[in-house]
Protein backbone atom coordinates (compact mmCIF):
# COMPACT_ATOMS: atom_id res chain seq x y z
CA UNK A 1 0.00 0.00 0.00
CA UNK A 2 2.95 1.94 0.59
CA UNK A 3 4.22 1.86 -2.78
CA UNK A 4 0.72 2.95 -4.30
CA UNK A 5 0.55 6.20 -1.99
CA UNK A 6 4.09 7.11 -2.75
CA UNK A 7 2.74 6.58 -7.00
CA UNK A 8 -0.43 8.69 -6.53
CA UNK A 9 1.38 10.88 -4.50
CA UNK A 10 4.03 11.52 -6.78
CA UNK A 11 1.55 11.78 -9.72
CA UNK A 12 -0.45 14.43 -7.67
CA UNK A 13 3.38 16.80 -7.28
CA UNK A 14 4.36 16.29 -11.03
CA UNK A 15 0.92 17.64 -11.85
CA UNK A 16 1.14 20.28 -9.54
CA UNK A 17 4.44 21.20 -10.93
CA UNK A 18 3.78 21.52 -14.35
CA UNK A 19 0.88 23.48 -13.57
CA UNK A 20 2.67 26.03 -11.49
CA UNK A 21 5.43 25.81 -13.91
CA UNK A 22 3.11 27.09 -16.83
CA UNK A 23 1.46 29.72 -15.41
CA UNK A 24 4.96 31.13 -14.01
CA UNK A 25 5.63 31.13 -18.06
CA UNK A 26 2.08 32.64 -18.71
CA UNK A 27 1.71 29.51 -20.99
CA UNK A 28 -2.15 29.62 -19.65
CA UNK A 29 -3.47 31.17 -16.21
CA UNK A 30 -4.49 29.22 -13.81
CA UNK A 31 -4.88 30.39 -10.10
CA UNK A 32 -3.72 27.77 -7.64
CA UNK A 33 -4.67 29.86 -4.83
CA UNK A 34 -8.80 29.97 -5.97
CA UNK A 35 -11.23 30.15 -2.85
CA UNK A 36 -11.29 27.32 -0.45
CA UNK A 37 -7.73 25.93 -2.04
CA UNK A 38 -6.76 24.93 1.70
CA UNK A 39 -9.54 22.05 1.37
CA UNK A 40 -7.35 20.59 -1.40
CA UNK A 41 -5.28 19.27 2.16
CA UNK A 42 -8.58 17.55 3.45
CA UNK A 43 -9.58 16.36 -0.15
CA UNK A 44 -6.17 14.84 -1.48
CA UNK A 45 -4.97 12.65 1.30
CA UNK A 46 -8.52 11.65 2.00
CA UNK A 47 -8.74 10.12 -1.43
CA UNK A 48 -5.61 8.73 -1.75
CA UNK A 49 -6.32 6.85 1.52
CA UNK A 50 -9.66 5.53 -0.42
CA UNK A 51 -7.94 3.76 -2.03
CA UNK A 52 -4.49 3.13 -0.03
CA UNK A 53 -5.21 2.35 3.28
CA UNK A 54 -7.35 -0.35 5.13
CA UNK A 55 -9.28 2.09 6.71
CA UNK A 56 -11.48 3.49 3.99
CA UNK A 57 -14.68 4.71 6.23
CA UNK A 58 -12.76 7.39 8.03
CA UNK A 59 -10.78 8.76 4.77
CA UNK A 60 -14.45 8.39 3.08
CA UNK A 61 -15.81 10.91 5.87
CA UNK A 62 -12.61 13.48 5.48
CA UNK A 63 -13.25 13.33 1.09
CA UNK A 64 -17.04 14.25 1.87
CA UNK A 65 -16.24 16.92 4.46
CA UNK A 66 -13.86 18.63 2.32
CA UNK A 67 -15.12 18.53 -0.41
CA UNK A 68 -18.52 20.02 1.36
CA UNK A 69 -16.22 22.67 2.13
CA UNK A 70 -15.01 23.29 -0.93
CA UNK A 71 -18.39 23.60 -2.39
CA UNK A 72 -19.36 26.12 0.45
CA UNK A 73 -16.00 28.46 -0.20
CA UNK A 74 -17.21 28.21 -3.69
CA UNK A 75 -20.81 29.78 -2.52
CA UNK A 76 -22.22 26.35 -4.54
CA UNK A 77 -23.80 25.58 -0.72
CA UNK A 78 -24.20 27.90 2.11
CA UNK A 79 -22.31 28.01 5.41
CA UNK A 80 -25.54 27.34 7.00
CA UNK A 81 -26.64 24.50 5.22
CA UNK A 82 -22.70 23.36 5.75
CA UNK A 83 -22.96 23.39 9.28
CA UNK A 84 -25.87 20.99 9.21
CA UNK A 85 -24.82 18.36 6.78
CA UNK A 86 -21.29 17.71 8.72
CA UNK A 87 -22.37 16.43 11.99
CA UNK A 88 -24.95 13.81 9.93
CA UNK A 89 -22.05 12.76 7.42
CA UNK A 90 -19.73 12.05 11.31
CA UNK A 91 -22.67 10.40 12.27
CA UNK A 92 -23.57 7.76 9.64
CA UNK A 93 -19.88 7.75 8.59
CA UNK A 94 -19.27 6.04 12.50
CA UNK A 95 -21.97 3.98 11.56
CA UNK A 96 -20.17 2.70 8.34
CA UNK A 97 -17.00 2.26 10.25
CA UNK A 98 -18.56 0.02 13.21
CA UNK A 99 -20.85 -2.29 10.45
CA UNK A 100 -18.16 -2.44 7.83
CA UNK A 101 -15.15 -2.53 9.50
CA UNK A 102 -12.33 -4.67 8.17
CA UNK A 103 -9.67 -4.22 11.38
CA UNK A 104 -10.04 -7.62 12.67
CA UNK A 105 -6.22 -9.84 12.33
CA UNK A 106 -7.12 -13.12 10.44
CA UNK A 107 -5.13 -15.32 12.40
CA UNK A 108 -5.64 -13.29 16.49
CA UNK A 109 -6.93 -15.12 18.76
CA UNK A 110 -10.31 -14.84 20.25
CA UNK A 111 -11.08 -12.88 23.30
CA UNK A 112 -11.83 -14.83 26.40
CA UNK A 113 -11.08 -12.63 29.38
CA UNK A 114 -14.65 -10.65 29.13
CA UNK A 115 -15.24 -6.69 29.04
CA UNK A 116 -14.25 -3.61 30.68
CA UNK A 117 -16.46 -0.53 30.17
CA UNK A 118 -16.17 3.21 31.16
CA UNK A 119 -19.38 5.16 30.59
CA UNK A 120 -18.79 8.64 31.94
CA UNK A 121 -16.53 6.96 34.39
CA UNK A 122 -12.87 6.28 34.51
CA UNK A 123 -11.31 2.80 35.53
CA UNK A 124 -7.64 2.26 36.40
CA UNK A 125 -7.28 -1.77 36.16
CA UNK A 126 -3.93 -3.73 36.90
CA UNK A 127 -3.38 -7.36 35.78
CA UNK A 128 -0.98 -9.40 37.80
CA UNK A 129 -2.28 -12.89 36.89
CA UNK A 130 -2.56 -14.61 33.70
CA UNK A 131 -4.60 -12.12 30.84
CA UNK A 132 -5.56 -13.65 27.59
CA UNK A 133 -7.50 -10.57 26.16
CA UNK A 134 -10.32 -8.33 27.17
CA UNK A 135 -12.56 -6.18 25.37
CA UNK A 136 -12.22 -2.22 26.09
CA UNK A 137 -15.11 0.64 25.75
CA UNK A 138 -14.83 3.79 26.74
CA UNK A 139 -17.66 6.33 26.05
CA UNK A 140 -16.66 9.80 27.55
CA UNK A 141 -14.69 8.18 30.42
CA UNK A 142 -11.44 6.78 30.75
CA UNK A 143 -9.91 3.37 31.09
CA UNK A 144 -5.52 2.76 32.25
CA UNK A 145 -4.93 -0.91 31.71
CA UNK A 146 -2.01 -1.98 33.18
CA UNK A 147 -0.43 -5.14 31.83
CA UNK A 148 3.13 -4.50 32.90
CA UNK A 149 3.12 -7.44 35.45
CA UNK A 150 0.55 -9.58 34.16
CA UNK A 151 1.09 -13.10 32.90
CA UNK A 152 1.16 -13.30 29.00
CA UNK A 153 2.04 -16.75 27.69
CA UNK A 154 0.55 -16.56 24.38
CA UNK A 155 -0.59 -14.27 21.63
CA UNK A 156 -3.45 -12.28 22.84
CA UNK A 157 -6.44 -10.10 21.56
CA UNK A 158 -7.61 -6.68 22.87
CA UNK A 159 -10.29 -4.95 21.10
CA UNK A 160 -10.46 -1.35 22.26
CA UNK A 161 -13.36 1.34 21.41
CA UNK A 162 -13.23 4.87 22.47
CA UNK A 163 -15.54 7.12 22.01
CA UNK A 164 -15.18 10.57 23.34
CA UNK A 165 -13.00 9.23 25.96
CA UNK A 166 -9.74 7.38 26.01
CA UNK A 167 -7.35 3.93 27.14
CA UNK A 168 -4.51 3.93 27.76
CA UNK A 169 -2.54 0.21 27.94
CA UNK A 170 0.53 -0.37 29.42
CA UNK A 171 2.53 -3.15 28.21
CA UNK A 172 5.48 -5.71 29.33
CA UNK A 173 8.57 -4.67 27.63
CA UNK A 174 8.74 -8.43 26.04
CA UNK A 175 5.42 -7.94 23.84
CA UNK A 176 5.60 -6.99 21.04
CA UNK A 177 1.71 -4.89 19.88
CA UNK A 178 0.29 -4.93 16.38
CA UNK A 179 -2.21 -2.41 15.67
CA UNK A 180 -5.10 -1.74 13.21
CA UNK A 181 -7.60 0.63 13.85
CA UNK A 182 -10.61 2.24 12.28
CA UNK A 183 -10.68 6.00 13.07
CA UNK A 184 -12.92 9.56 13.03
CA UNK A 185 -10.97 12.42 14.05
CA UNK A 186 -9.47 10.13 16.84
CA UNK A 187 -6.01 7.88 16.37
CA UNK A 188 -3.97 5.19 17.99
CA UNK A 189 -0.84 5.74 19.59
CA UNK A 190 1.74 2.85 19.97
CA UNK A 191 4.54 3.42 22.12
CA UNK A 192 5.33 -0.01 22.78
CA UNK A 193 9.09 -1.69 21.85
CA UNK A 194 9.18 -3.03 18.28
CA UNK A 195 12.10 -5.78 18.66
CA UNK A 196 11.67 -8.93 16.33
CA UNK A 197 13.16 -11.16 19.21
CA UNK A 198 10.06 -10.45 21.72
CA UNK A 199 8.06 -13.42 22.82
CA UNK A 200 4.21 -12.63 22.37
CA UNK A 201 1.97 -10.44 20.58
CA UNK A 202 -0.79 -8.60 21.68
CA UNK A 203 -3.31 -7.89 18.74
CA UNK A 204 -5.08 -4.73 18.91
CA UNK A 205 -8.36 -4.00 17.09
CA UNK A 206 -9.03 0.09 18.00
CA UNK A 207 -12.13 2.25 17.13
CA UNK A 208 -11.68 5.68 17.27
CA UNK A 209 -14.26 8.26 17.13
CA UNK A 210 -13.23 11.47 18.85
CA UNK A 211 -11.19 9.59 21.29
CA UNK A 212 -8.06 7.71 21.54
CA UNK A 213 -5.77 4.62 22.37
CA UNK A 214 -2.60 4.85 23.85
CA UNK A 215 -0.11 2.06 24.18
CA UNK A 216 2.72 2.72 26.21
Amino acid sequence: MNRGRNIIWGIALIILGIIWGCSALDLFDIDLFFDGWWTLFIIIPSLIGVFCDDDKVSNLVGLVIGVLLLLSCQEIIDWDILWKLIVPVIIIGVGLSLIFKSNSFKNAPKVTDGHITAIFAGHEIKITEDFKGSNLTSVFGGIDLDLRNAQITEDITINATAVFGGIDIYVPDNIKVKVKSTSVFGGVDNEANDNSDEEHVIYLNATCIFGGVDIK
